[in-house]
């Protein structure tokens, strides 16, 4: 089966985002760029993600945006994926869910603020992209200029876009932005948030991206 380690991945990654209550149903999706062959696997539409089997994930080239392999219809939101590996190089994974906390932000319009420095795993912030219907042109297109930058977008009125260098960062983008959303909302109940300033905030994207390698030398106090 072609890019069977990948199509597995991502039935193994879906069922987890299920497990960790990131999504609901059949709603979201998840898929890979592999750079070598200029494919991308993506999740079928309509499918519960514990029936779903690599057989269902659907290869799509790139460039032409044409079906290669699979006889499942592809996510809706394809064309949403495919920007991303067509104009970014930075980005061989992308996870699209309704989490809770990030949808209630996105539906009210707000980007998220660096109140937390975990919002570092995406960017000095998170912007929202202009509501567009899903599964549009227009879409993928509000997502990827909202997303410049940027490892994750909130997508107005629906939901959360995180992007990384493979599933297992997408997946941490998206667990991380959605408790800084979380935050965000419980904030807001009670007062208003003390946001980190730009330089702290880029000072974070610096240090993470040693998070878990060895530094030898550092400031000892």
């Amino acid at each position: 089966m072609l890019l069977q380690e990948i199509r597995e991945e991502i039935v193994q990654y879906g069922q987890k985002a299920i497990e960790a209550r990131l999504t609901k149903g059949t709603g979201g999706n998840l898929s890979i760029c592999d750079r070598e062959s200029g494919l991308m696997a993506i999740t079928p539409s309509g499918i519960d993600y514990f029936k779903m089997t690599p057989e269902m994930i659907v290869l799509i080239d790139v460039q032409t945006g044409k079906i290669v392999d699979g006889n499942e219809v592809p996510s809706s939101e394809c064309d949403m994926h495919r920007i991303f590996y067509k104009y970014r190089t930075d980005i061989d994974a992308i996870i699209h869910t309704h989490t809770t906390f990030a949808a209630t932000i996105s539906c009210l319009n707000w980007p998220l603020p660096a109140l937390h420095y975990l919002v570092a795993f995406a960017g000095v912030d998170v912007r929202c992209a202009k509501y567009a219907t899903y599964g549009t042109v227009a879409l993928a297109k509000n997502a990827f200029e909202a997303m410049k930058d940027r490892k994750a977008v909130l997508l107005a009125n629906h939901g959360l876009v995180a992007g990384g260098a493979n599933l297992a960062e997408a997946f941490a983008v998206t667990e991380e932005i959605e408790f800084c959303c979380e935050l965000y909302y419980r904030t807001k109940c009670i007062g208003e948030p003390v946001i980190l300033p730009n330089d702290e905030m880029e000072r974070m994207l610096e240090r993470f991206k040693n998070y878990g390698k060895r530094i030898e030398e550092h400031e000892t106090i």
